[in-house]
């Protein structure tokens, strides 16, 4: 029987598409997708396959809008195979479905991938059998998708996504095939790989540290968010500007050649699958994306267009530090300037512009935080001390 996969085009759309291949061989046909075009492509599909029930249909890692919904259903109710299997919370009603399997988490609390998913079903209907090689991949890329190598430390999750990258799908799907196959018992990278994944590690930090003097602050509603162009390396530059500007709610990253956005956050409090929602697109609490719509596009380019970049925070103070006993100046591009120090009642004062502001903070990150979102000011250098007047 044939199979039919439409899939994510990013790391773990690549996964579901190897753990496809090596169950189903030639017999299954992957469609590498967006958000812009997953509807189209699945409603083109059963058009011309509503009544061909010699087709397996699988979705993975992508959710279809409601008219596609009621299609994917009246497929089913015909006696078409349809079978679609997300991990997104945005996908949830998908459950109500017997066609659907959406699993956000794992039972042991470990989050899931699409790439994990299609993997356990397969093996739970006798249709792929397991290898370590294929496990540890398995589990590289769920690693990677969740952000969940960062807090274990697990370098050779992200390599696998550089590698993607760098390689491009067809070469690193045929590689990884291959690979896989050859080498059942173990999945590690080659002498090369790991050679080249030295040299990009220092591409992304210098990508990172030349974005971040391009940020632009705005309010969306109650979010205050820092705005950025970015082509490469969009996770990894989504959270290293997050722990850089941690005053900001979320990064949005806005690729004007792809027509898409992405945003990440890294605050608990922080939904960006809900925001992503109400722009049309989805995913992930803390990692998530839509298409550049006209309104997207009005909201992250033509309202700030005019706004200039936040300046960073200077790395080599010796006078001017956070927290210090003296207390600490801040500075926009307005030359307002801003001074937070502890009282003697334990609490910080905040004087702005040579006005105490009525407000007292808890905690000095509590204050600095009020000062960015609001003034968008950050850390003045010691070497502009001199512009220090009458705030003391």
């Amino acid at each position: 029987m044939k199979v039919k996969l439409f899939t994510d085009s990013d790391l773990d759309g690549l996964g579901t598409a190897i753990v496809a291949k090596i169950a189903f061989g030639d017999d299954v046909e992957v469609t590498h997708c967006s958000y812009r075009n997953l509807n189209q492509r699945v409603d083109q599909f059963l058009k011309h396959h509503q009544n061909a029930k010699d087709t397996k249909l699988f979705i993975t890692d992508l959710s279809v809008n409601p008219t596609v919904e009621k299609k994917l259903e009246e497929r089913f109710k015909n006696g078409g195979h349809v079978q679609m299997i997300d991990h997104h919370v945005t996908a949830l009603h998908f459950n109500e479905y017997p066609w659907g399997k959406v699993v956000i988490e794992y039972e042991d609390g470990r989050k899931t991938c699409a790439t994990s998913l299609l993997y356990d079903f397969l093996i739970e209907k006798g249709q792929l059998e397991k290898t370590e090689a294929l496990n540890q991949f398995v589990d590289l890329v769920r690693q990677y998708d969740t952000w969940e190598w960062e807090g274990n430390n697990n370098i050779l999750a992200k390599h696998l996504n550089d590698l993607f990258f760098m390689f491009g799908r067809e070469q690193f799907e045929e590689d990884l095939l291959k690979r896989i196959k050859e080498n059942p018992d173990k999945f590690e990278l080659t002498d090369m790989e790991n050679l080249l994944m030295d040299v990009e590690e220092k591409k992304i930090e210098r990508y990172i540290f030349a974005k971040n003097k391009y940020i632009v602050q705005r309010f969306v509603g109650e979010y205050c968010i820092g705005i950025v162009h970015a082509e490469q390396y969009l996770s990894e530059l989504g959270n290293a500007l997050n722990k850089k500007n941690p005053h900001l709610d979320m990064i949005v990253l806005v690729n004007v050649g792809t027509k898409k956005v992405g945003f990440r956050t890294i605050h608990e409090s922080v939904n960006v699958a809900k925001f992503a929602k109400e722009l049309g697109g989805g995913g992930h609490p803390k990692a998530s994306g839509c298409d550049l719509t006209e309104e997207a596009f009005k909201m992250f380019v033509t309202d700030v267009f005019n706004q200039e970049p936040l300046r960073p925070d200077p790395e080599k103070n010796e006078t001017n530090v956070k927290d210090s006993p003296n207390g600490t100046y801040y500075e926009n591009r307005k030359g307002e300037i801003s001074f937070i120090k502890k009282n003697g009642e334990n609490v910080y004062e905040l004087i702005h512009n040579d006005e105490k502001v009525s407000r007292q903070f808890a905690t000095f990150k509590e204050a600095e935080m009020f000062v960015k979102r609001n003034y968008q000011s950050w850390l003045m250098f010691d070497r502009d001390l001199h512009k220090i007047k009458s705030n003391k």
